[in-house]
């Protein structure tokens, strides 16, 4: 397996696989807004959306099709708009959405899922998106930057992950989301498609782990949205691979697009990554280390590059994981300052060490041999200002 993680300029989709993008005219920018990936053949898939109750017509929609086990073709994404909380307008909207593209693409309606981003409230302008939707096969093209630019909301930059499997096959991937970021999961897309053979049962049996090992680990700010959704696509029509080989690859794709999604945080200067060890349990790891990344008081600290590890017993002891705290450790940028008691430390030197694009906090239970990592950023007047203005 060869890590293939290239710039997104120079990155294109698995063999089989096309993508469009255009401006139609929903971003009041004037950006790029609405785009599509489409397969020349069926593809396997996987979903996983949020649990949000208040979820939006897409997430809806692409579930019942996901119970419904039928083969996907084409994806189409709007945004600028997530098209939720707007009733059965918004439901008869997306259906209308994914029909307009299936029939440009000449796909069955059910055979396109569709994504929807953007301000929630609000009725997707139908005119002009369907207008849009009828010159989408005039673009499709094998480059993937376009399809990752029109994706994004406020994420400074696209975010994109590949790999090449031994035998041949590829499995590319891009994400959005830098706000409403949260397990269960985010305002967050992540789609992967591969050119690989894999079987169905396989796949969606192992994807709800994956998924909570990445993006249910990423946490900006606490909120999680009415829209995430994380797909994989995967056509055959590289042939068969080994299904492990493929396991640990589409993990490893979407690892690295947690991770960039994170750093991409609105308003962050820094990665927060955290990781837990010495658990009981992966479920009781992964919900320490989520707490961590989450909270204002420690996010807050590492913006300022006070090692305040006072904070890392804080939020694990709120996290509801087992802790032995006579055994418990915590390391800063690999330093350690507490073991079962305060350790003597430079402040000065561990304060410096944080002045960096990553900052790690490692964190022992001393209660198990589970681990798990999570991801966040740290916490700027930025943010503040990023959402106080969204919609105006």
């Amino acid at each position: 397996m060869t890590d293939t993680a290239q710039g997104t300029q120079d990155l294109t989709f698995p063999q089989g696989f096309r993508a469009a993008a255009l401006a139609a005219g929903i971003k009041p920018s004037g950006k790029t807004d609405l785009s599509c990936v489409v397969s020349d053949s069926d593809c396997t898939w996987a979903f996983a959306g949020t649990r949000s109750t208040t979820a939006a017509a897409c997430v809806t929609r692409n579930r019942a099709l996901f119970s419904g086990d039928g083969p996907v073709r084409a994806l189409v994404v709007n945004a600028g708009n997530a098209n939720a909380a707007t009733g059965q307008r918004g439901a008869r909207d997306n259906a209308d959405l994914a029909d307009a593209v299936g029939s440009v693409l000449n796909v069955p309606e059910d055979g396109v899922l569709t994504a929807s981003t953007g301000i929630i409230g609000h009725l997707l302008p139908m005119d002009r998106v369907l207008s849009g939707a009828e010159h989408l096969p005039e673009e499709l093209r094998a480059e993937v930057a376009p399809f990752a630019a029109a994706i994004m909301t406020t994420d400074t930059h696209p975010k994109t992950a590949a790999v090449t499997l031994s035998g041949g096959a590829r499995i590319v991937g891009t994400a959005k989301g830098s706000g409403m970021i949260h397990p269960d999961m985010a305002t967050m897309f992540a789609f992967a498609f591969s050119d690989a053979r894999v079987d169905r049962d396989t796949l969606r049996s192992a994807f709800p782990g994956i998924v909570n090992r990445t993006f249910n680990a990423v946490t900006v700010d606490g909120d999680t949205s009415t829209n995430d959704m994380a797909v994989v696509l995967a056509n055959g029509e590289a042939g068969e691979v080994d299904p492990a080989e493929f396991l640990a690859a589409l993990e490893g794709v979407m690892r690295e697009l947690a991770r960039q999604i994170a750093a991409d945080g609105e308003g962050a200067t820094k990665l927060l990554t955290v990781r837990v060890s010495g658990a009981r349990s992966e479920a009781e790891a992964l919900s320490a280390a989520r707490t961590c990344c989450v909270s204002p008081l420690l996010k807050s600290a590492v913006h300022g590059n006070d090692p305040n590890w006072g904070r890392v017993i804080m939020a694990v002891g709120r996290s509801g994981a087992e802790v032995d705290v006579e055994r418990m450790t915590v390391s800063v940028q690999g330093i350690p300052v507490f073991a079962g008691r305060p350790l003597p430390y430079d402040d000065s030197a561990v304060s410096a060490s944080m002045k960096a694009g990553e900052v790690v906090f490692e964190v022992g239970l001393g209660v198990g041999e589970a681990s798990g990592e999570s991801w966040g950023c740290d916490l700027s007047a930025e943010y503040v200002s990023i959402n106080a203005d969204y919609t105006t």
